[in-house]
């Protein structure tokens, strides 16, 4: 809660040293950007062309939902099917977004351009420091890094796979699906996020077979309200179990006074 405040408001206490936040912003975005390889095959072996990957890197730009966009195609999906699933996972960056924009507090010109860049590797990088300055700076050095690294390594994945041909023959038609489990993996820290996780690939690998491609990863994402639910039920019965364990123990302790 401190850093927090502390970043809201620019002041109080001492952030890190801007040589730290540029290392750390830079390791993610050059760890995460060269992903965008992965996204330039799968996108090319899912019949999109080198040209059409590259907008998709430039306008879009935001792994989970490109992905989610070429594999439904891939699959033989509707394209307002795909567009769909890819539009609702890109959701989380508008949330991203209302949090940035007090943490950094960006004058009015610059945030539509900054806008682009909100995703899940500049809002951790930023909300991780312990002043405005260094959230800025994380913003900045991670956005920049990772647009240009993940615009570069789609040009190079989508000619790769136009050169070598069949990319189901290589194998590669399954490195998008498996770096986005790799990015996902270590976010998963609570038992509700893993439940999460958990039910919506069991919604998605369940429907497969049964619905059009495309639909079980909008079905999928239904898995998010369901836990918040589950979590409320689990949060409002340990409540409860708290005020009649205390209620017990004050009417025994007025029990023993007398």
């Amino acid at each position: 809660m401190a850093r927090t405040a502390r970043a809201d408001t620019g002041s109080g206490g001492r952030g890190r040293p801007d040589a730290a936040v540029v290392r750390d912003a830079l390791g993610v975005g050059i760890a995460v950007g060269l992903s965008g390889f992965a996204f330039g095959v799968t996108s090319a072996g899912s019949g999109l062309t080198a040209w059409q990957t590259c907008a998709l890197s430039l306008l879009v730009f935001t792994g989970a939902s490109q992905f989610a966009l070429v594999g439904a195609l891939a699959a033989g999906g509707n394209p307002l099917t795909a567009a769909a699933g890819a539009f609702f996972l890109g959701v989380r960056n508008a949330f991203y977004g209302l949090r940035l924009s007090q943490v950094l507090a960006l004058p009015r010109a610059v945030r539509p351009f900054a806008a682009q860049w909100v995703i899940d590797e500049t809002a951790a990088v930023s909300l991780a420091q312990r002043d405005r300055r260094g959230a800025r700076l994380g913003f900045a050095v991670t956005g920049l890094s990772l647009y240009v690294l993940w615009n570069l390594t789609t040009l190079l994945g989508a000619l790769g796979a136009e050169a070598i041909g069949d990319t189901d023959a290589w194998g590669l038609d399954a490195a998008g699906p498996a770096v986005f489990l790799a990015l996902l993996a270590p976010m998963l820290k609570t038992a509700t996020e893993r439940f999460t996780a958990a039910l919506a690939v069991l919604l998605g690998l369940g429907l497969l077979p049964v619905l059009p491609a495309g639909v079980p990863v909008l079905v999928a994402a239904l898995a998010a309200p369901v836990a918040v639910w589950a979590e409320g039920r689990r949060s409002a019965r340990a409540a409860r179990d708290d005020t009649a364990e205390r209620a017990t123990a004050e009417r025994d302790a007025a029990e023993g006074e007398r």
